[in-house]
Parts: structure tokens; C-alpha cells; sequence
């Protein structure tokens, strides 16, 4: 097969309103219609990178000029190119225009002649130009239809619902349904190009998928790799000549260890790997990557090659009963893993933004935070091919959510023909790799079709059953039949059967934010796998200057809730602060106590599940990214700029951790003018290991005053077996003054220090607090903090707020700690602890 992309000197022509709406598009209706603008375009991309790009259009991430780039998506668009054809392609007896992504409404001319119809942004198309191109100057038209005015005529033939925060109509579109709006997206639904377009020239047979199974025995894997050898059509191929594949397999150094060719009618061939080196997720061993490569021959001509790299493992859902209900867990080599990950949503709403660099940078940021786990949420897009190599690269298991989210579907033959199309073209991509962990059928339309939510009609419950109990499981059986089929989630394994039980499958748990309580709610549930839950918090200040003016930065400002798409989300900010807080004095310091507010309620629910391991096996928290400059859940900014919670994640994700379960003012009803305060004070620790190997541990504490003298101290020793939680005694503190005193704990190992940390008594605003005269220098590639007395949440940043850290955001007691740069230059610091925020 020969391809020729054709990616350069594309054209885009914004058309009228309504050039495409209602129109025969093969009758070309619509060609005696005048463009807007015509400006140049790249391709991949889209409809605002070319507007941005030819300064038609600001930034819609400045201010509020989201609501003009908004209004652009009422036009129509042409992508159009002139190319010669290239004559190696003429030599061909049939060509095909291959198209990774239409996004969305989109009929395809060629030379004036309509070839097909696109109408789904997550399909592969593929159509036909046998007999239309001629040597010399030919044309591609790729005319879409406003994707705006499209779900407008649909709603009003056709009623569906979902989640208010998009546009009335989103779900009658198969495109990205958070390009609508979200509770943290901004309303900018995109159009164009938004992957490969390329000719393929065919010359008689071709390779589709290649699909490899693996066979796990005692000391050996056996790989079966089909490849899908497609013949052409006889009418375009006068004489078919002989072809057969040959199979090469290489082990994770390059080096080979299977060269055998087959016969074409040989469809299967299977191969040994001995003594396989197993791959393992992030913290429970490494992730070699072996090779599998399949050229089409034709005598000695190749005509095609395909390479995948596979990592050797068994992945599955461990779903058993016991005494607590069903454990729902993710098994890799037999062996249950705890989850440790954070929920992925699209990089940005900007095309031309996103490229495999960012994406490595966001991943390797993950991996360096000890996560073993990411969940592609479904309301955007399926991730590219380079997301999935570098989660296999970086040991991330992938939950993988099919792209319905909050909303109900109109079933009829159309729509279950593009969606069964779209499942079998991302199922068959992404198959083989070794991070693949599940598959998903929706988020979150269980449990509110359940209650009788987003539903307009009685048909709706049944199209509910239909696609995710009945077509979906059915296509990944037959595309996949190895990877674990889940309905929803949260889900306790369909049928409307209580989506949300505590004690099965997987929950979503919102009271805490939505629902106000405190932090301290996450210890009264015990989660199977907990796959949603968050805190929002403020971007980093320099990500805030990057989309205001100074006279923008007060949280309730226009522009600030403009960048706040949770309903009263700043608001309910501030509440959280005043129960924790000191009134901030400036806008730097109301963006330092957010952070640490979304970081500590995170701590608080992942390490009480990371001490209940066993009946909990997932905390996967929302979310880990955003896709444009806002206050929201994210771990890491729009700017990639990480914030205290992907710190903090650091720690509460380590394999071994070492937390405290304090008795204190959050845990109890207790109101500072109670005339009588019986305030029960103590501690308890409890070492995670979630690791392969037994870990021996020495956890020290003391209980020290504000300047940090210790008033008490003591040594607990603990073993921890592999894939466990201990717990040690707890130690009450019934003479600890809970304004003054503080403990601090560390872990050692075999004489080790491993990490460390504290927890106070009350809240931070009623603590006494005295001056650590924090101070920071720099020698080489470290920076030398040094406080003189107790200091909680130890921030340093440079005056471009870009430096990555080994730690950051950590408690110190008097001393001095050495954090090694890890990112960024040391210029301009700044420090400062919970002591300033006043």
C-alpha cells in the first residue's frame, strides 16, 4: 500500500449560516453561496486554530472572549486542497481517501463529486476515489456543518437530555460532548480535520487490523497474532498474484526471536516467548515492551508492514463476593493492585495545542507521582495512539471509558449503526496494549437513569439497556474477548441495580464539595473503588495572569466566574476556607489556601482507603488535568503547572506510605463555645505497602510544641507483608494543648529516612502559630530550606512558578531539609508556609 498524507496548503472558507442546514448535499445546492473569510488552514487541525492563526479571532482563553469564539461555530466551513496527484498513486488500480477524524457533519468532494458522509468525530472513514482523480490538479472539499446549528435541528425533532452544563442537544452529536460546555470546560465546539488525511494507493490485498492474543502457561507465553488481510475488489484488480505475511518478534532490546513467513491463506500463527519478562504497573516492577511486526508480501515486494509493541501480562477484574459485599479490583498476573490514579479529560479545546510532548509530559508527571492508574473519562474523545504507547511505556493501567457521558440516547438504525462503528475502530487501535485495564460503557447515565434523570421518554430506559448491557459488551467480545467489560460507572454490575453500593463495583462520592461535609466524611465509607471524588481549588497565580487583567483578580469578578464553570464553585471555596483558614490577605494567598484545602481533602480520603486495603482497592480522584485555564479538581493546570494535590499525591500515593489517623476538633462535634469541651486526642498510624516485598518499618513520632520542642516522643516497629495495610496501636494525647502542640511522625527503613509528616489537633486558623522564619538557598541543583520553627505546607516557588520539585507543599519541623530541582530554574524564590495565610 502506498500513502501519500496529505496534510499541506489547506484552504478553509467560513461559510453563511445555514449553507449546509436541510440542504441535498449531492445536488451542490449550496455552491452559488459566498464564503465569509477564506483563510489559509493546517490540517490536522481546526476551525479555530486557522481563525486564531490568520488573527480573525482572539484567544478564547483571554477573559471572556469565549463567547465570540462561540458564536463562529454558527457558520459553516469548507475544508478545501488542490493537489497533484503523485504518480506513484496513478500506477494504482484503486485509491482510497483515508480520514482519521471528521469532526463532525462533514461531506467529502472530490473534483465536485460527492464520495461520502461523515458524521461521528470518533470514526475512521474511509472513501472511495477509483476513477474520480486524474494526473495533474485534483480537489478535495470536506464540507461541515455548523455542529451548533446541527443539534438544534435535531432537538427539535427529537428530545434527549443530559447534563445542563453543555449546550441543549450535545448528545445527538458523536463529538466530544465537553466541547459543549462542562463543569469545568468553556462552550467552544471546534470543527475540522482533526487527524490523518491521506490517500492510500491499494494493490490488491492490504493489511487491516493485527490482532494479537496471549496464552500465559508456566514459564512461557504463546502469542497468536491474526493479521486481517483484506483482498480488493476483483473489479479493480485484473490478476491477483500470490502474497504471504511473515511474522518477526522482538524482545524489548530489539534483538529477534521470531522470523517465520506464512501463505496467504494462513490466517493464524502462533509463537513462544520463554522465560517472559512480565509487565507490571507503576511500582510493582518494570514494563518491557516486546515487538510484533507483520509485512504483506508479494513475492519479494512488501507491500505493507505493521508494528505493534505488547507488553506480556494477564489483565482482569477480580469481582468475588466476601464479607463486606463483592471486591471489584484490578488483577495483573494474578496478584490484586490497589488503584492510585486521577480521572483524564481532553488537553485543550485548541487543536493545534495539543502534540505527544505535552501529553509525555503530563504522563511522566503521573508516573512521578507513584500513580499506577488513569481513568479516560467519556465525555471527550478517545486518546491518541501516543497516550496509549506512553502509558504502557510508563506502567499506567488505562480505565477506559467509551465516550457517552450524562445524557440519554436517541437509539434508532442510524445512530446504533455509527455507534457499534465506533466502538469496533477504537476497540481494534488500542487492543493490544499492555496498560489497556477496562473497558467502560458510560459515565454516570446508570445511576441518574436510575433515578430518572436526563430520560424524556419511556424508549430512553429501554436504549439504555440496549446499548450498554446488550451491543456494547457484545462488539468488545467480539473485538477484544481478553479485556473486562464494565457497564457504567459508578456501577455495581448494571441493571439499574443500586449503581452507587458502597460495597460493589465502583462509586462516584460528591459529598464532599457538593455536598459540604468536611473532609473527615471520607473516614466514615469503606469504597470497593472509589473512581471519582474531588475538591476544587485555583490555578497557580502565573496561570491566572495568563487570562486576566489585575482588575479581574478577585475570585467573584466577572472574568474569575467566567473561569469557574461549577455553579457557586468559587463561593463554595471560600466556605471550605472559613471552617479552615485565616482570612487571606491577597489574591497569592487565597490561591495558596485553595490548594492546600483541595490537597488535604484529597489526603484525607486516599490514605483512609489506602488503610482499608482489601475492602477498598481504588482511589482514582478527579481529576488529574484541565483543558483550558480554570478553577477546578485538577491535580495539574492548564499551564502544567502542579499543584499542591499532585504533590501531595506524590506522598499519598507512595508505595509505602505511612499515615496517621488523628482524633481531633475535624473528627468530632465540637464548637469552640461549648462550655464544657471534652475533646478526645489521639493518634494512630498505619504503613500502606504496595509493593511485592514485605517491608519492615520504624515509624518515630513526638509531640512537639508550635517552636517544635519535643514534649514526648516514642518508636513504633511494624511489618507490613507485600500488598497490605498494618495498622499500630493507637497513642491518646490527652494532655496535648490542641492550639500549641503538634505531632510529627516519620517512617525509616533499615535505618532509612522514607518520609514524613504531621497532623495538629483544630483547625489550622485556631492554632498558634509561631514565625518559622522560613529561609531557602540554593547549591546546585538543590534547594537548602531551613525553618526555626514548626511549619506546615512548606511552599517554594520561582518567579515564574515553573519549578518541579523532588517535594514541595511539606511539613517541617525546626531544621533544615534538601529538595533536589527536578525542573525549572531557581530564580526569584519565594517560600512560605500556613503561617501566612492572614
Amino acid at each position: 500500500m502506498k500513502i501519500h498524507k496529505l496534510h499541506e496548503k489547506w484552504m478553509l472558507k467560513i461559510m453563511p449560516p445555514g449553507t449546509f442546514a436541510g440542504k441535498e448535499m449531492g445536488a451542490g445546492i449550496w455552491r452559488d453561496k459566498a464564503p465569509v473569510r477564506c483563510i489559509p488552514a493546517q490540517v490536522p487541525g481546526g476551525v479555530y486554530d486557522a481563525l486564531l492563526k490568520a488573527g480573525e479571532m482572539k484567544d478564547p482563553y483571554w477573559r471572556d472572549e469565549e463567547e465570540g469564539a462561540l458564536k463562529w461555530m454558527d457558520f459553516d466551513f469548507i475544508f478545501e486542497k488542490e493537489f497533484v496527484l503523485p504518480a506513484d498513486l496513478e500506477e494504482c488500480p484503486q485509491i482510497l481517501l483515508h480520514c482519521a477524524c471528521l469532526d463532525t457533519i462533514a461531506w467529502v468532494y472530490c473534483n465536485g463529486i460527492l464520495t461520502g458522509k461523515g458524521e461521528n468525530m470518533h470514526r475512521v472513514y474511509e472513501f472511495d476515489l477509483t476513477g474520480l482523480l486524474h494526473p495533474g490538479i485534483n480537489q478535495i472539499q470536506i464540507c461541515i456543518q455548523s455542529p451548533v446549528s446541527y443539534i438544534r435541528e435535531k432537538q427539535e425533532q427529537v428530545e434527549v437530555l443530559g447534563t445542563a452544563d453543555a449546550m441543549n442537544g450535545f448528545p445527538h452529536i458523536r463529538k466530544a460532548h465537553c466541547m459543549f460546555g462542562w463543569d469545568w470546560g468553556p462552550h467552544l465546539p471546534d470543527a475540522g480535520i482533526r487527524g490523518d488525511i491521506c490517500l492510500y494507493g491499494l494493490e490488491g490485498v492490504r493489511l487491516g487490523q493485527v490482532r494479537v492474543r496471549q496464552q500465559h502457561g508456566e514459564g512461557s507465553v504463546i502469542l497468536r497474532v491474526h493479521p486481517e488481510i483484506v483482498r480488493q475488489s476483483s473489479a479493480f484488480f485484473v490478476e491477483e498474484k500470490p502474497f504471504s505475511w511473515k511474522l518477526e518478534l522482538f524482545d524489548p532490546e530489539g534483538n529477534p526471536l521470531t522470523c517465520q513467513e506464512y501463505p496467504g491463506e494462513i490466517l493464524s500463527a502462533g509463537t513462544a516467548v520463554k522465560e517472559p519478562r512480565l509487565w507490571w504497573p507503576n511500582g510493582l516492577g518494570g514494563q518491557p515492551l516486546y515487538r510484533v511486526r507483520v509485512s504483506l508480501l508479494q513475492g519479494e515486494q512488501v507491500l505493507e508492514v505493521q508494528e505493534k509493541k505488547i507488553g506480556l501480562r494477564t489483565m482482569t477484574v477480580r469481582r468475588r463476593k466476601d464479607e463486606w459485599g463483592e471486591c471489584f479490583a484490578h488483577e495483573v498476573n494474578g496478584l490484586t493492585v490497589f488503584a492510585m490514579g486521577a480521572d483524564y479529560i481532553p488537553e485543550d479545546c485548541i487543536y493545534g495545542r495539543m502534540n505527544r510532548e505535552r501529553t509525555r509530559k503530563l504522563l511522566t508527571a503521573c508516573r512521578d507521582a507513584h500513580f499506577n492508574c488513569v481513568r479516560v473519562w467519556g465525555g471527550g474523545w478517545y486518546p491518541s495512539d501516543d497516550f496509549f504507547d506512553l502509558c504502557d511505556e510508563l506502567g499506567l493501567m488505562v480505565w477506559l471509558d467509551f465516550m457517552f457521558a450524562c445524557a440519554t440516547y436517541h437509539l434508532d438504525e442510524e445512530f446504533d449503526r455509527n455507534i457499534q462503528a465506533e466502538l469496533r475502530d477504537n476497540i481494534r487501535r488500542v487492543r493490544h496494549h499492555a496498560c489497556l485495564a477496562l473497558y467502560c460503557g458510560n459515565n454516570e447515565m446508570e445511576q441518574f437513569v436510575a433515578e430518572g434523570q436526563w430520560v424524556a421518554r419511556p424508549k430512553h430506559f429501554a436504549d439504555y439497556f440496549k446499548m450498554y448491557e446488550y451491543i456494547f459488551p457484545r462488539i468488545a467480545e467480539e473485538e477484544d474477548g481478553e479485556t473486562f467489560y464494565w457497564p457504567a460507572s459508578p456501577s455495581s454490575g448494571g441493571s439499574l441495580d443500586f449503581p452507587n453500593d458502597p460495597d460493589r463495583g465502583d462509586v462516584h462520592y460528591w459529598e464532599v464539595w457538593h455536598g459540604n461535609k468536611p473532609f473527615t466524611e471520607y473516614r466514615k465509607h469503606f469504597f470497593r473503588y472509589a473512581s471519582e471524588f474531588g475538591f476544587e481549588s485555583f490555578p497557580s497565580e502565573k496561570t491566572i495572569e495568563s487570562f486576566t487583567l489585575p482588575e479581574d483578580r478577585n475570585p467573584f469578578s466577572y472574568v474569575m466566574e467566567k473561569h469557574q464553570r461549577c455553579v457557586g464553585g468559587n463561593g463554595k471555596i471560600l466556605t471550605y476556607l472559613y471552617q479552615t483558614f485565616l482570612y487571606p490577605g491577597s489574591m497569592g494567598a487565597l490561591v495558596y489556601a485553595s490548594q492546600l484545602l483541595q490537597a488535604e481533602a484529597m489526603k484525607y480520603g486516599v490514605e483512609h482507603f489506602r488503610r482499608n486495603r482489601g475492602r477498598c482497592m481504588g482511589a482514582v480522584f478527579w481529576q488529574l488535568n484541565d483543558c483550558w485555564p480554570v478553577a477546578s479538581w485538577s491535580s495539574i493546570d492548564y499551564e502544567g503547572r502542579w499543584k499542591a494535590l499532585h504533590y501531595y499525591a506524590k506522598r499519598f500515593f507512595a508505595p509505602l506510605l505511612l499515615s496517621c489517623e488523628e482524633e481531633s476538633v475535624l473528627t468530632q462535634d465540637w464548637e469552640i463555645n461549648q462550655p464544657e469541651k471534652h475533646l478526645r486526642k489521639s493518634v494512630r498510624f498505619n504503613v500502606s505497602n504496595e509493593t511485592r516485598e514485605a517491608r519492615e518499618a520504624e515509624v518515630r513520632w513526638q509531640l512537639r510544641s508550635a517552636g517544635g520542642e519535643i514534649l514526648r516522643e516514642d518508636k513504633l516497629f511494624i511489618s507490613a507483608a507485600p500488598l497490605s495495610a498494618a495498622w499500630t496501636e493507637a497513642v491518646d494525647c490527652p494532655d496535648a494543648d490542641e492550639r500549641r502542640n503538634y505531632v510529627s511522625f516519620q517512617l525509616y527503613e533499615n535505618g532509612e529516612w522514607i518520609s514524613s509528616g504531621s497532623v495538629i489537633f483544630t483547625v489550622p486558623k485556631f492554632f498558634c502559630w509561631e514565625d518559622p522564619g522560613l529561609t531557602v538557598h540554593v547549591q546546585g541543583r538543590e534547594l537548602v530550606v531551613r525553618a526555626d520553627a514548626y511549619a506546615k505546607s512548606v511552599e517554594v516557588r520561582n518567579r515564574s512558578d515553573n519549578l518541579i520539585l523532588e517535594d514541595n507543599f511539606f511539613d517541617m519541623d525546626p531544621g533544615e531539609r534538601r529538595i533536589r530541582i527536578l525542573a525549572g530554574e531557581p530564580e526569584g524564590l519565594e517560600i512560605r508556609s500556613v503561617y501566612d495565610i492572614r
